[in-house]
C-alpha cells in the first residue's frame, strides 16, 4: 500500500506548532491545528457578552497563536492565502477529527506526563495506520509510548523540526524499538521531497544530535570565555561567517534564542548524561547572574548585548564579564584575517585559522579540539554514522562545515597529535581509522561521496545520493570549461549546467562570457542547458561596481557595449536552439532575475526571493527586464480588460522594486509565469528535477522560439498615467525629483515609447533599444551615481 498524506493534525499552537502547521499548508495539505480552551474570559469577551461556551472563546488560544504566527517576520507561510488550508479548533471539541488525518504531530508543552495524556486520547481516536509523532526537543521518545497500543507504537516516533520550520532544513527522525521500518523510510523520503528537509536519523538520546552538539559548542565556549581573555565582540567575530557559521555567531545567537531557553536545554543534557563532557553543560556563574537579572536576550531587550540611544545615536553595547556592565567595544581585529582575506573557499581558510600563532589561533585550537573530541566520543551513542552529525549541524545550525567536515580540512592525523598534547584525545575508533591508513572521514570517488564507517572500519557510500545531483560532487570530475567567474558541468545525458561563483553570484563580464560559452557548447554538442549554483543565493544581480566605474569615467560607449552584451546574452538564452532552464534559489535580483525571465522555463526553489530592484540605485532594468514585462503584459491583455490597470500592476513591480518573499509570490508579481514555471520545495532535488524537465522538453520535440515583433504597447495612454502619478507623489513629498525622473523613464520604456495609438505592435529589439537608452541616460545622472556609490560603500540604499 502506498502511503499518502492528505491531512495533518498539529496538536499545540505555540510558536513551533503554528509554524509547523503553516509549513504543511505551504505544501498544499489540509491542516487541523488545535490547542486547549481558555479557563477564563478576557475583559473584551465579557464586554461582548460572550461565555466560555462560545466557539470564538473556546478557540481563542489557537486563533490568537496562529494570527500572531502569520504576522511574524520572517513569515512562516509562502503566501498568506495558503493559510486558508488551516482549520483551527480545540482539544475538547475537535480532537475526534484526527480520525480523518493521516499524520498527527504533537507539539504540546515539554512535559512527559502531559504528552502521555495526549497520546492516550490520540490512541483511542486515530484510525489504524495513522502516523503519530512528537516534536519534542529532548524528552525520551520511548517513554512516550508506555501504555499505548501496538499499532500506535508501530507508527510512532519523534520528528524534530527546527525553528522556524519553514526556513531551517533539519528534520530529525527518532524511532523507538517498536517503530516500523516502513514508517522510518516513508518519513525520511517525505521530509526530503515534500517538506524540503534534510532528514537525519537520530537515536533516542538527550537532545538528539544537533542540539546535543550545538549546545556543547556554545556551553564549552561560555565556560571558557573568561579564561580566553577575549571579549564578546571578538568571539562573535571569530565564530561567525569567517568559519562558515551564522552571521549572528555565538553570543548574538544566544540572545536571539533566549538565554533561558538555552540554559533549559543545557541543564537537561547535564542532568541526563554521565560522560566526559557532562560538566561542560554546567551554567557558569556570570550566566546564572544574568538569568537572575532577567537579562535573557532579545525578549527582555538585553542579554549579552544591549541597544541604547545616546544623544540621538543608537549604540550596540556588549557585556563586560568582569563587571557585568555594558560597554561599547572597538571593532575586533585579528592579524590572521589579513592572511585569509580573499580566500573564499572555507576548506582552504580553516587550516590557516587554526594554525595561526596569535590569539585567534589559540582560541580556534582550544575550541575545535574540544569539539572534535566530543563528537568522536558521541559515536555510536547518538548515531552510528558520522556523516549524520555533519548533516544535522549543516541543516539545523547552518554550519557550512560540520565537525567531521571541519576536521578533514585541517588534517585528521596531525590534529590528533595536537589534541593529545592539549589533553583532549579523540575516541578510540579514530585511532583505529588511522591505523588502517585511512586519514580522512570522507572521500569522493567516481562521483560518489563516501564516509568512514566505524563498524566495518572502511569507507561506505552515503545513502540517497542516487536521487539527487550535487555540483559539489560533480566538481571534481565533470567540469568541462571554466573561467574565474563560472564553471560549466556535464550533468550527463546531454545536459550542461553553468554555475556562477562570483561574490553573491553577481553578473559581470566573466559571467556573460561563461553564459555565451555554455550556449555555444550546448548548441553544438548537447541537448539542454541549466543555469544553477549551490551558493547561498542564485544571483544578487549585475555587478554595479563595473557600471559605476564606466559611468564615473564617462566611458559611455564602453558602458553601452556592456549593456548591449548583456541584452544579447539574455536574448540568446531566450532564442537558443536548445532548452534553457534556470533553477534559482535565495536572492534572485536584478540581472539574476532577468536571466530567469529569458529562460524557457524556471524551476524555482520555494525560498526564491525574486525582483527587479534597479530603481533603488537610480536605474531601470537593462538586461531585457522591462522589455520582457512589456511582452508579458501584451500577452496577458484580453478584450474588455482595463488596460491601464494591467499596465500599472506590472509597472509597480519594477517601480517599487518589489521582491517576492517566496517563489509562489513571484507569480503574483509577474516574475514567474503560471502554467510554465514551477516551484519545488526540496532544494536537494531541484537540480535533478530541472535536468529531468529539460530532457522531457527535448523528448517532446523542442522548437526554437521565434523573436517577437507583435508586442502590443500602450504608448501615450500609459505614459500619461505614469506622469500624473509621479507628479502627485512628488508634490506630496513621497518621491524625490530624481525618483520622478526614474519613474518616468521606466514608464516610457514599459509603455513602448511615445506611441499615439494604444496597442501599436512593436518588436523586442525596439523595446530593448528603448530600455538601453533610458538605462544609459540614467547612468549619466549625478544622483544615480551617488546611489550606486552608497550601495557599494555602505551597502545601503540612498534616497536622494
Amino acid at each position: 500500500m502506498t502511503r499518502r498524506i492528505k491531512k495533518v493534525a498539529v496538536l499545540g499552537s505555540g510558536v513551533m506548532g503554528s509554524g509547523i502547521a503553516c509549513h504543511f499548508a505551504n505544501i498544499g495539505l489540509q491542516v487541523l491545528l488545535i490547542d486547549i480552551i481558555p479557563r477564563e474570559l478576557t475583559e473584551e469577551e465579557i464586554s461582548k457578552g460572550l461565555s466560555l461556551n462560545d466557539k470564538k472563546v473556546r478557540n481563542r488560544i489557537v486563533n490568537s497563536a496562529l494570527t500572531a504566527s502569520l504576522k511574524s517576520s520572517p513569515s512562516p507561510i509562502y503566501k498568506q492565502s495558503f493559510a486558508n488550508q488551516i482549520e483551527t479548533g480545540n482539544f475538547d471539541d475537535n480532537l475526534p477529527q484526527i480520525k480523518d488525518c493521516d499524520w498527527v504531530i504533537e507539539v504540546v508543552v515539554e512535559r512527559l506526563d502531559i504528552k502521555q495524556q495526549v497520546f492516550e486520547k490520540v490512541d483511542k481516536l486515530r484510525k489504524p495506520g495513522t502516523l503519530v509523532t512528537s516534536n519534542t526537543s529532548g524528552i525520551s521518545i520511548e517513554k512516550m509510548t508506555e501504555g499505548r497500543s501496538e499499532d500506535f507504537k508501530k507508527h510512532f516516533c519523534g520528528t524534530h523540526f527546527f525553528n522556524p520550520p519553514r526556513y531551517l532544513q533539519l528534520f530529525e527522525i527518532i524511532p523507538t524499538i517498536h517503530t516500523s521500518s516502513e514508517v522510518i523510510a516513508f518519513l525520511s523520503d517525505y521530509a526530503s521531497r515534500f517538506l524540503g528537509k534534510k532528514a537525519v536519523l537520530a537515536k533516542d538520546t538527550p537532545a538528539f544530535i544537533a542540539n546535543r552538539v550545538g549546545t556543547f559548542s556554545i556551553m564549552e565556549l561560555f565556560n571558557n570565555v573568561i579564561e580566553s581573555g577575549l571579549t564578546i565582540a571578538e568571539i562573535d567575530k571569530l565564530t561567525g561567517k569567517v568559519i562558515g557559521r551564522a552571521k549572528s555567531a555565538t553570543f548574538r545567537t544566544a540572545d536571539i534564542v533566549g538565554l533561558d531557553t538555552l540554559v533549559h536545554v543545557a541543564r537537561n543534557i547535564q542532568e541526563s548524561t554521565n560522560d566526559e563532557a557532562t560538566n561542560t553543560f554546567r551554567i557558569p556563574e556570570y550566566l546564572q547572574k544574568m538569568l537572575d537579572n532577567k537579562w535573557l536576550g532579545e525578549k527582555t531587550k538585553q542579554g549579552f548585548f544591549k541597544k541604547v540611544v545616546e544623544n540621538g545615536e543608537k549604540k550596540f553595547l556588549s557585556l563586560d564579564f568582569s563587571s557585568l556592565t555594558y560597554k561599547e567595544e572597538p571593532k575586533p581585529k585579528f592579524s590572521v584575517f589579513e592572511k585569509t582575506k580573499g580566500i573564499d573557499n572555507l576548506a582552504k581558510r580553516m587550516p590557516i585559522l587554526i594554525e595561526d600563532k596569535g590569539k585567534a589561533g589559540t582560541f580556534y585550537r582550544s575550541s575545535f579540539y574540544s569539539l572534535f573530541q566530543f563528537v568522536s566520543n558521541r559515536i555510536p551513542e547518538i548515531t552510528d554514522a558520522l556523516y549524520k552529525v555533519d548533516d544535522a549541524m549543516n541543516a539545523g545550525f547552518g554550519w557550512k562545515l560540520g565537525p567531521f567536515q571541519t576536521w578533514d580540512t585541517v588534517g585528521v592525523e596531525g590534529t590528533v597529535k595536537a589534541m593529545e598534547e592539549a589533553g583532549k584525545p579523540p575516541s578510540k575508533w579514530v585511532y583505529d581509522m588511522l591505523e588502517a591508513e585511512i586519514t580522512s572521514f570522507y572521500k569522493l570517488e567516481n562521483g560518489i561521496k563516501y564516509f568512514y564507517d566505524i563498524d566495518s572500519k572502511s569507507y561506505t557510500a552515503i545513502p540517497g545520493q542516487e536521487a539527487t545531483l550535487s555540483l559539489e560532487v560533480l566538481r571534481a570530475e565533470k567540469i568541462l570549461w571554466q573561467n574565474n567567474d563560472t564553471s560549466i558541468f556535464d550533468l550527463g545525458d546531454g545536459v550542461l549546467n553553468i554555475e556562477f561563483h562570483t561574490k553573491m553570484n553577481t553578473i559581470g563580464a566573466g559571467v556573460l562570457e561563461g553564459l555565451n560559452k555554455a550556449l555555444d557548447m550546448a548548441e553544438a554538442d548537447y541537448l539542454a542547458l541549466i543555469i544553477s549554483n549551490e551558493g547561498e543565493h542564485f544571483s544578487a544581480g549585475a555587478n554595479v561596481g563595473m557600471i559605476y566605474m564606466f559611468a564615473v569615467e564617462q566611458e559611455y560607449e564602453e558602458l553601452d557595449m556592456a549593456v548591449q552584451w548583456f541584452q544579447k546574452t539574455t536574448m540568446r538564452l531566450r532564442y537558443s536552439s536548445i532548452p534553457v532552464i534556470s533553477a534559482p534559489h535565495g536572492m534572485t535580483l536584478g540581472g539574476g532575475c532577468e536571466v530567469c525571465l529569458h529562460s524557457d522555463k524556471v524551476i524555482a526553489h520555494a525560498e526564491t526571493y525574486m525582483g527587479l530592484v534597479e530603481f533603488g540605485v537610480g536605474l531601470i532594468p537593462g538586461g531585457g527586464g522591462v522589455k520582457e514585462f512589456a511582452l508579458r503584459l501584451s500577452d496577458e491583455l484580453k478584450d474588455g480588460d482595463v488596460r491601464t490597470n494591467a499596465f500599472l500592476q506590472r509597472y509597480l513591480s519594477i517601480g517599487q522594486a518589489k521582491v517576492s518573499t517566496s517563489a509562489y509570490e513571484a507569480f503574483d508579481l509577474g516574475y514567474l509565469r503560471s502554467g510554465i514555471d514551477e516551484v519545488i520545495v526540496s532544494r536537494a532535488h531541484q537540480l535533478s528535477y530541472a535536468k529531468k524537465t529539460a530532457l522531457n522538453m527535448v523528448e517532446k520535440g523542442y522548437s526554437k522560439p521565434v523573436p517577437r515583433k507583435d508586442i502590443k504597447v500602450l504608448g501615450k495612454e500609459a505614459i500619461g498615467l505614469v506622469h500624473v502619478g509621479a507628479d502627485g507623489f512628488t508634490t506630496a513629498n513621497y518621491m524625490s525629483e530624481h525618483d520622478k525622473l526614474i519613474a518616468e523613464k521606466l514608464g516610457f520604456v514599459l509603455a513602448g515609447g511615445d506611441m499615439s495609438m494604444a496597442l501599436t505592435e512593436v518588436s523586442e529589439q525596439y523595446l530593448l533599444n528603448l530600455e538601453r537608452k533610458a538605462f544609459l541616460e540614467l547612468c549619466m545622472q549625478r544622483k544615480t551615481l551617488e546611489r550606486i556609490q552608497s550601495l557599494i560603500v555602505s551597502g545601503k540604499i540612498l534616497r536622494n
